[in-house]
């Protein structure tokens, strides 16, 4: 039986540039066709009736064409606008990354299912006002699980040995984990992480993130888990996120700007 020419699908943009004078060629994540390149002929015109819908930053109802190429936007229709996600900078940013990651992560025209719905997911709690940075570390942690490449926080990633509360923890990404004190490991690539990193990495392995979301975390917890989980996630993937300039940018302006305590 042929396939179809004609075929629907759901949709988030991940990312999009400009083609000719009028086309433009988005980077989509779709649920069984996984991620796909498709192109919106015309959309940049001012008659076009695709018109704004193609966005990123919303879950979107395509219709499209199979091409040679890049298979053809036909109709859009918006499913759910995140609306309130744009509104900030650091929620917005925080969703380039997390888009950024999804499409590292694929290969095209592979089922993606799981991925889709963790970025919609990740999407809907930011879009709720959630702290950006605690749905980022969320995200990571189970973008890593479904690769397969969850961390090790439990045990020595070396010798297997159950990690205790009163030794010293090293974080070592390329061997998947914590190395303990008693193996000496590689002589590179080695960070020391405190007992309650170690802790909060493990919530965000076993906790739901609303749970995550009511934690009371010192300040240089949460940015010591964040250093060791971007590492993980650029050792996993093979390369930097660079989307991630752009998302310290932000946040550093708006540290700067944040008025003192009266």
């Amino acid at each position: 039986m042929p396939i179809p020419r004609r075929y629907s699908t759901d949709a988030i943009v991940l990312s999009r540039f400009d083609l000719g004078e009028a086309d433009r060629v988005l980077t989509l994540i779709t649920p069984t066709g996984g991620k796909l390149k498709a192109i919106a002929k015309g959309i940049r015109r001012p008659t076009s009736r695709l018109g704004g819908s193609l966005e990123p930053f919303a879950e979107l109802n395509l219709v499209l064409a199979r091409g040679r190429t890049f298979d053809v936007v036909t109709e859009v229709r918006v499913g759910h606008a995140w609306l309130r996600l744009r509104d900030a900078l650091e929620p917005a940013a925080t969703a380039w990354y997390l888009a950024e990651l999804a499409d590292r992560s694929l290969e095209e025209r592979h089922a993606a299912e799981p991925l889709y719905l963790l970025l919609r997911r990740a999407y809907e709690l930011l879009d709720a006002e959630m702290a950006p940075g605690r749905v980022a570390r969320w995200y990571e942690m189970h973008l890593l699980d479904e690769l397969g490449q969850r961390p090790e926080v439990d045990r020595c990633v070396e010798c297997d040995r159950v990690l205790e509360a009163a030794e010293r923890f090293r974080w070592v990404p390329p061997l998947g984990g914590i190395l303990c004190d008693r193996c000496p490991g590689p002589s590179h690539d080695r960070t020391a992480i405190s007992l309650d990193a170690v802790k909060l990495l493990k919530a965000y392995q076993r906790l739901d993130i609303e749970a995550i979301s009511e934690l009371r975390l010192a300040a240089d917890i949460e940015r010591e888990t964040e250093a060791a989980l971007r590492e993980f996630v650029r050792v996993a993937l093979e390369r930097d996120a660079r989307s991630l300039a752009f998302l310290d940018e932000v946040r550093m302006r708006q540290t700067a700007v944040r008025p003192l305590p009266s």
